[in-house]
């Protein structure tokens, strides 16, 4: 209860700053750009697929400048103090404030559920609705990934030009790691490189494909990255800003959500 309550701060302030504004604007600008030059085109199949593959890069502006703010406001402020001193625990705290930044980007996206409509009043035939639901899942799992990176930037610095900045970074090196690099990496690599794959994740839902693995893969990723940003505030109680201990244990994560997800994709 605690956890919502915050969550529901988190997710009204964004309303009553600037930022949050200018985010919807950005997204909202640049996927129509998208939805106009590579969808709605006259004499070619209605489809979603270029959206939903793309949105990737689409939301990678975006979601930093929605995250940034999370836990460096509080630290820079010194407000970190009094919550961590108030009658709730400093995971409900941090879980509050990834579920109100998570949630503001869904409503954020919202808006494009306008795109199939339009599709399937001016299109024949309409496109198949199956894609298109499996497109949206994977923007909102994409979403609370995004929210989850920048929450454990944030909660690194009181910096929140710095959060910005190392979401970004983060965020930009994964995914060309993960599509061009994979091309060039050595082949012992390129495996551990196509399941951390986010761009091959999203290709496969917007075709109506929804595998069990994909799905776990955003949801533990996201949870492994909320955990570390729990684990970071919380370690200022005892041993201030233990960053190397904390990104240790980021990467043993990852390998333990890279080794999930090859075991299940094999199971399935």
């Amino acid at each position: 209860m605690a956890a919502m309550a915050v969550a529901w701060r988190e997710f009204c302030s964004y309303f009553r700053l600037p930022v949050g504004w200018i985010a919807i604007a950005l997204y909202l600008f640049l996927s129509g750009i998208v939805f106009a030059y590579l969808i709605f085109n006259p004499g070619q199949p209605a489809t979603m697929r270029p959206f939903f593959t793309i949105s990737v890069w689409l939301l990678l502006p975006v979601a930093p400048a929605v995250t940034m703010r999370l836990v460096s406001e509080e630290l820079r402020s010194g407000t970190i103090e009094p919550l961590m001193t108030a009658p709730v625990t400093d995971g409900a705290v941090v879980v509050g404030k990834y579920l109100g930044a998570a949630g503001f980007l869904g409503v954020m996206v919202a808006p494009t559920a306008a795109y199939p409509l339009t599709l399937w009043m001016v299109s024949d035939p309409a496109p198949d609705p199956g894609p298109i639901l499996a497109g949206y899942l994977s923007l909102g799992l994409l979403g609370m990934l995004y929210a989850a990176v920048g929450l454990w930037m944030s909660s690194l610095t009181s910096n929140q030009t710095l959060a910005f900045l190392g979401t970004l970074f983060f965020l930009l090196v994964t995914l060309l790691a993960t599509t061009i690099g994979h091309e060039h990496a050595p082949a012992w690599l390129r495996p551990a490189l196509a399941e951390a794959s986010i761009q091959s994740r999203l290709v496969d839902f917007s075709k109506g494909v929804i595998d069990t693995s994909h799905v776990v893969f955003f949801v533990a990723t996201s949870a492994m990255f909320v955990t570390l940003a729990v684990f970071t505030v919380e370690s200022r109680r005892w041993i201030g800003a233990w960053r190397e201990v904390i990104l240790s244990a980021g990467v043993g994560l990852v390998v333990v959500v890279l080794a999930l997800s090859v075991l299940l994709r094999r199971m399935m």
